[in-house]
């Protein structure tokens, strides 16, 4: 029987003098997701530096205790049961830097815990030009790595170079984009690595012109999205001969509802948690909805959330 890791056995794990960061204990996932679903994480770690991330991951591999790691908690959905070992965050990891200029491109060293909403803010304020599309998109730069996000005809893909990722024995090492078999949401990170910082390249525009791109598509996603709502995003990938939101909507699946999970009655491709909803009434909505479309369609649709943990 697994031993269940509290504060004690934690500090036998790992030293206090080897860690700088916070560390939470049968933490609540639903405070941590955009979805606000999740059962509770064995632990939730906060490491504020390479090296304290260093040392907790080659300690864990040396007991042979599983990790996860999350970014902003979007496109995650965690099971009732929760998560069972140690669920890293690298909400501290949120540097974005400059590094030079070449002409008009200029690379970027951005930290894979920077809110995405902030890079792109950034961009816009400071001139740069390539990651517009990406406005309304929720998460970390991890994140958006991880599922290679995009919308409106940008892609992360488009403008990453490189990423620096961590293994579970400490070792650091450096992946051009294309080792990364980037792909329509997806993305192929190595087994057991976590992705500390990418190098991005954007090129610089007038302010003016990034900002009015910015807004117009915010303003069509804010229409045509529920933005305020809470959701994961969009909870399946569309199949490649449409959009799946348009095949749910046609399957007559909006506003269909089990327990507290509905389907947005605004973007059938959303489910919305409409008050305490739980994973296991979103993951049969979510079920009924593929089951629907395929009834109809004949298509079946693959999600595009991350499902993590265990039932209850």
């Amino acid at each position: 029987m697994q031993q269940i890791i509290d504060e004690h056995l934690w500090q036998k794990i790992i030293s206090p003098d080897s860690f700088s960061g916070e560390v939470r204990f049968r933490e609540d996932m639903k405070k941590h997701t955009s979805l606000k679903i999740g059962g509770p994480a064995e632990v939730l770690a906060f490491p504020q530096d390479v090296v304290s991330l260093k040392n907790m991951l080659t300690a864990l591999k040396r007991k042979d205790i599983p990790f996860m790691t999350i970014g902003g908690g979007t496109n995650l959905l965690v099971r009732d049961g929760g998560i069972d070992g140690v669920v890293i965050s690298l909400r501290d990891f949120r540097r974005i830097e400059p590094l030079r200029e070449e002409d008009d491109l200029i690379p970027f060293f951005v930290e894979t815990g920077v809110p995405l909403q902030k890079f792109v803010g950034f961009a816009k304020e400071n001139g740069y030009s390539g990651i517009e599309g990406l406005v309304g998109i929720p998460g970390s730069v991890g994140g958006a790595i991880a599922g290679n996000a995009g919308s409106f005809g940008y892609e992360i893909k488009n403008v990453l170079v490189s990423v620096t990722a961590i293994y579970a024995d400490g070792r650091l090492d450096k992946l051009n984009a294309g080792e990364l078999g980037l792909e329509y949401r997806a993305a192929k990170i190595p087994a057991g690595s976590i992705i500390l910082s990418a190098n991005i390249r954007l090129r610089r525009d007038m302010k003016e012109d990034i900002a009015k791109r910015i807004d117009g598509f915010l303003r069509e996603k804010r229409e045509r999205q529920p933005l305020a709502e809470q959701s994961a995003g969009c909870v399946f990938k569309n199949p490649g001969v449409t959009y799946a939101g348009k095949l749910i909507d046609e399957a007559g699946c909006k506003g269909m509802r089990i327990g507290d999970v509905e389907v947005s009655t605004v973007h059938a491709n959303f489910l919305i948690n409409k008050g305490n909803a739980s994973a296991s009434d979103f993951i049969r909505l979510m079920d009924a909805v593929r089951a629907r479309v395929m009834e109809v369609f004949g298509i079946e649709l693959e999600p595009e959330i991350r499902i993590v943990g265990r039932d209850e």
